[in-house]
């Protein structure tokens, strides 16, 4: 039998509750700097959130307080609250850098936050700076109104997840008390509506492969050799379009059987308006055909191909020649399940067979695990979780995937896959995440910070050696 939370968890939720103007202008003072990570010039801003957020973490009153930083490796602030002996320890983790907005269009200045139809806009709102500034603020409802947390506490923020946490295993071995605990909450990740609460159990992996096609010592005139000799430009494109069946999905793709329970999260509210409006499609265009398959199952748990860039000749580069060679950089997401050998020699084996014009054809991939994940959550962290967003939401939280790769979630999940570890956040179907007009619906952020309240508080009785 589980024992009942904290007497002052009320208390503490109505404290909370109380507080969201606060925790609003907090979350838009911190979106105000422009912490680009993958941008040289903004490693300042960088380390000026670092220092803003360790003071107001100071200010809450946790201990320890620090800005970490290893030698060429952007800051992580670290913070803690280790006053209950024989209370189990959860680490919370979120990350403070933000995406570029060079070359975006945007209704509002992207780092200046604007709400607008009960949204809040800005670059980070969602992604990731309104997932964590959900806990401190139910931290300071915590300390504020009950003079303590309800178990030990740990916090760390990272400033390189935008550019794929290069480092961040990096801290965890110089820094290996930083990250000791028992539980841990990794607060990146997606919901699958607005009213829907979602807790991340797989995502797809990502690879690189560089195609390259190549025929002549040199580029020569199209007019004097043209339909001689093969045409490494229509040859590439050629190749490419073999990976992908007639609605543009990657063919073949031979993923594993899910199980039954995770096809449960696959029935979620995945319109087509959703998906129109969260993937800016353009008037007229339709989402791609689901051919009898959810449209969850095709984002979280089928593989994908995407090119990212290529050589072919830009108006900048015009001239009526057939080139030397001719490549591109392809972006495959793996599915949950499938194993990364296998889905490089089956895209490798499809760009070298039978090339068009007896062309030559070379792949080369990138290097490294794609960093797929698929997770169970079960046991009485999750059971807590369920009892948590149950009281802030109206509803458990439910299962479900992301089509997109999270490396840090890959490393912790090896690092530390035999803890609980619950990914939750405040991103839902309309947030535009690395996009233009990115967004945090502000309803989701005060009942993010409600939960967060009365999670502590069921993982502090779930956890407790008496429940061993």
């Amino acid at each position: 039998m589980i024992p009942s939370p904290h007497p002052r968890l009320e208390s503490v939720a109505t404290a909370a509750t109380a507080g969201f103007d606060a925790a609003l202008a907090a979350l838009c003072a911190y979106l105000r700097i422009p912490a680009i990570s993958c941008d040289p010039d903004r490693a300042s801003d960088v380390r000026k959130l670092a220092a803003v957020v360790r003071d107001d973490l100071a200010g809450l009153g946790l201990d320890n307080v620090r800005v970490i930083e290893l030698p060429g490796a952007l800051p992580i602030v670290a913070a803690e609250w280790l006053r209950k002996p024989g209370a189990p320890t959860v680490l919370v983790y979120g990350h403070m850098d933000l995406q570029p907005v060079k070359g975006e269009t945007w209704t509002s200045p992207p780092h200046e936050p604007t709400v607008r139809n009960g949204r809040l806009y800005a670059r980070g709102a969602a992604d990731d700076m309104g997932g964590w500034v959900s806990h401190l603020f139910a931290v300071k409802a915590w300390l504020e109104t009950a003079g303590e947390l309800p178990l030990n506490y740990k916090l760390i923020l990272e400033s390189e997840e935008e550019i794929g946490s290069p480092n961040l295993e990096r801290y965890m071995d110089a820094y290996p008390d930083v990250f000791a605990s028992d539980a841990m909450v990794l607060t990146d990740c997606e919901n699958p509506s607005t009213t829907i609460p979602g807790l991340t159990t797989s995502l797809r992996g990502l690879m690189e492969a560089t195609v390259t096609v190549s025929a002549l010592t040199a580029d020569i005139h199209s007019g004097l050799w043209g339909g001689m000799v093969p045409d490494v430009s229509t040859a590439l494109m050629t190749l490419i379009a073999r990976l992908v069946d007639e609605d543009g999905r990657l063919r073949n793709p031979r993923v594993a059987v899910p199980e039954a329970w995770q096809k449960e999260a696959w029935n979620v509210p995945m319109t087509t308006e959703v998906i129109r409006e969260g993937a800016h499609l353009a008037h007229g265009i339709e989402p791609l055909p689901c051919r009898g398959h959810p449209p969850a199952e095709h984002l979280w748990r089928q593989p994908a191909v995407t090119v990212l860039t290529t050589t072919l000749p830009t108006a900048e580069r015009k001239k009526n020649a057939l080139r030397q060679a001719a490549s591109a950089i392809l972006s495959v997401r793996v599915a949950p399940g499938q194993a990364d050998d296998d889905v490089r020699a089956a895209i490798t084996g499809e760009l070298t067979r039978d090339p068009p014009g007896g062309a030559k054809v070379t792949v080369e991939w990138s290097a490294g695990e794609s960093g797929a994940w698929l997770y169970t959550p079960k046991g009485p962290a999750f059971e807590a979780a369920d009892r948590a967003y149950v009281r802030a939401w109206g509803r458990p939280l439910l299962q479900v995937g992301v089509g997109g790769s999270i490396p840090f979630v890959a490393l912790f999940g090896r690092r530390f896959g035999d803890l609980p570890l619950i990914l939750n956040g405040v991103i839902d179907p309309l947030t535009t995440a690395h996009g233009p007009d990115e967004s945090l619906d502000i309803g989701v952020f005060e009942k993010a910070i409600l939960a967060n309240v009365f999670l502590y508080a069921e993982l502090a009785t779930a956890l407790s050696p008496a429940q061993a």
